[in-house]
């Protein structure tokens, strides 16, 4: 069977759109904006986009539309000795999987949202603490609730009724990581049908992807304009667009400023995670990937930007009606979502519809991120063992094994303990530093081994139009020396993951936590060690081999001397 192609180009552009516009858009950009010297934090953000995250993006499309390879498959061909990039991303999507708890946890608000009154607004329900304040109490601040209801330091002496709602109801809480306590059975069937979402996306590849995306691509803007309209109409709204956009250039100065920059292109383009050289792959060798590169990148800014006005509106209308000051409703990440918003949408008339609206539109920017994850597993295994997995059914049986594999391990997350299980798996699982290795990997992969002038040889014969000599000297020099500089922040600034009340996690976590950060990158030395044994030559030779891309194909009108020298390598050099 051969590989599938999307059937119209609108669909690849959706599916890549909604692979990058995603959570980090509306919960951590408007943030870092706000935090960071308001408007100010534009020129930080543009500066790093253009000299890293759009010459990434650009490499990694492009790439895969020019090998027409899943993840592994196309950095095998392409440069042998760092075959083992392919497998560090492996690595790091199956551990990003565990992200859907993060979409059972919205569609159980979802669901609680059709209450004639809405659950997290009172005191009555069974869960509740003598303690517990409700919604209507004034002055009540909440700086109480941390990034993710976990690290809580209440100002006041009792918890509001949101708060109670999120670690009392949805979570059940336990004191810490070894109390795992019972599962939570409501919210593991939420995780289940997240799952089965997730599968019947993708399980007849990008003919049913390409429909899905026409949906959760495009619905979320849908929302985001509804939250955008009837935020700015609130009362108090446009005290929080001033304290959005309010710049300080004294920011600029620092270099956390420009770190927490870096790390946003990074999270919100989606780069050195395999999802865009996957869903590149599906081309037709003639698209014009190049302007498709800068189109989206520039679609994914603006829709962050734009994001900020929605959720500072919103969180401006919540401090007018609470009497307090925009410090004290601020707030990122999940506990944006689960506990800023619901209390701020239940200040408003109609609650039920805006809680509705807010918590599908987090569903969609969440699924087609996870799906498209999904897709580069899947995909990956299917290219690299094409014979046996595009066979009748065998790619439906695999993915279904694979996602019921992964549900069964989930089911910590789901725990009364689970929120910390989650945040062990964040924190070194998903750790930054892992994708800035791998990035750097791929610059020198491309850059070096293969080529930059070749690439952008590349880029000019399959879409007629050669890219701008920056992205040349970004893959060469500009952006592995960011990732490199990038990444040496990270080691030297780490620190150990501390959890809510003054619980700390155990050694064995800690040490658990460090094998998993460690597991994705360790797979390029491994598989660069592996392939040098198993090539024949002195030591300079075999080297010199690996560095070649080993499809003779690849040759075809283009240089025929890598930026280290040397001709293509013929497949059977590879042992």
């Amino acid at each position: 069977m051969e590989r599938e192609q999307w059937t119209h180009k609108r669909e690849y552009i959706l599916a890549m759109a909604g692979n990058m516009v995603g959570l980090g858009n509306v919960w951590r950009f408007p943030y870092l904006c706000y935090k960071n010297g308001g408007g100010v934090f534009l020129l930080p953000y543009c500066v790093l986009a253009l000299l890293s995250g759009v010459p990434l993006f650009l490499m990694e499309n492009a790439l895969g539309q020019f090998t027409q390879e899943g993840t592994i498959t196309c950095w095998k061909k392409l440069c042998p000795l760092l075959e083992g990039v392919g497998y560090a991303i492996m690595v790091i999507r199956t551990y990003s999987t565990i992200y859907l708890v993060i979409l059972a946890y919205s569609l159980f608000y979802l669901l609680s949202s059709f209450a004639s009154v809405l659950p997290w607004t009172t005191c009555s329900n069974d869960w509740n603490t003598d303690g517990c304040v409700e919604l209507t109490t004034p002055n009540m601040t909440s700086q109480h609730y941390a990034e993710f209801g976990v690290n809580s330091t209440s100002k006041a002496p009792n918890n509001s009724a949101v708060m109670e709602f999120w670690e009392r109801r949805v979570l059940s809480m336990s004191g810490g990581i070894e109390e795992l306590g019972s599962v939570q059975w409501e919210l593991c069937a939420c995780l289940l049908a997240c799952w089965l979402a997730c599968y019947f996306c993708i399980w007849k590849g990008v003919k049913s992807t390409g429909k899905v995306v026409y949906v959760t691509a495009v619905f979320p803007y849908v929302m985001l304009a509804i939250l955008l309209v009837r935020g700015l109409t609130l009362p108090g709204a446009w005290q929080g667009v001033v304290y959005y956009l309010r710049p300080d250039f004294t920011r600029l100065t620092r270099l956390q400023v420009w770190i927490e920059a870096g790390t946003q292109v990074f999270y919100s383009y989606g780069v050195a995670a395999g999802t865009i050289n996957t869903l590149g792959s599906y081309n037709k060798k003639n698209n014009n990937c190049y302007k498709d590169s800068l189109w989206l990148c520039a679609l994914n800014s603006a829709t962050s930007f734009v994001a900020g006005f929605a959720v500072f509106s919103i969180l401006g209308f919540m401090a007018h009606q609470q009497d307090v000051t925009m410090d004290n409703v601020v707030e990122s990440g999940p506990g944006l979502a689960f506990i800023a918003f619901p209390q701020a949408v239940a200040m408003m008339p109609v609650p039920q519809l805006w809680a509705v609206c807010f918590f599908i539109m987090l569903i969609m920017l969440g699924l087609d991120t996870l799906f498209a994850g999904l897709e580069t597993i899947v995909s990956s295994v299917s290219d690299l063992f094409p014979r046996q997995m595009r066979q009748p059914w065998r790619r439906e049986m695999f993915l279904a094994v694979f996602c019921l594999v992964s549900f069964l391990v989930q089911i910590l997350l789901v725990t009364e303990g689970g929120i910390y299980v989650f945040q062990l798996l964040d924190y070194y699982g998903g750790n930054g530093a892992c994708q800035l290795c791998v990035a750097l990997a791929e610059c020198v992969a491309v850059g070096w081994a293969f080529g930059a002038d070749r690439m952008c040889d590349a880029i000019k014969d399959m879409g007629g139009q050669r890219p701008c000599i920056l992205f040349k000297y970004c893959w060469l020099y500009i952006t592995p020396l960011l990732c490199l500089a990038s990444f040496i922040h990270y080691t030297v600034e780490s620190e150990p993951l501390t959890s809510n009340r003054g619980h700390e996690f155990p050694g064995w976590a800690y040490g658990l936590g460090w094998v998993m950060a460690f597991s994705s990158v360790f797979m390029i030395p491994l598989w660069a060690i592996l392939n040098i044994c198993r090539t024949k030559g002195s030591l300079r030779e075999r080297l010199s081999i690996l560095c070649r891309p080993v499809e003779e194909e690849y040759s075809a009108g283009l240089p025929c001397q890598t930026e280290m020298g040397g001709p293509f390598l013929h497949p059977a050099q590879l042992k």
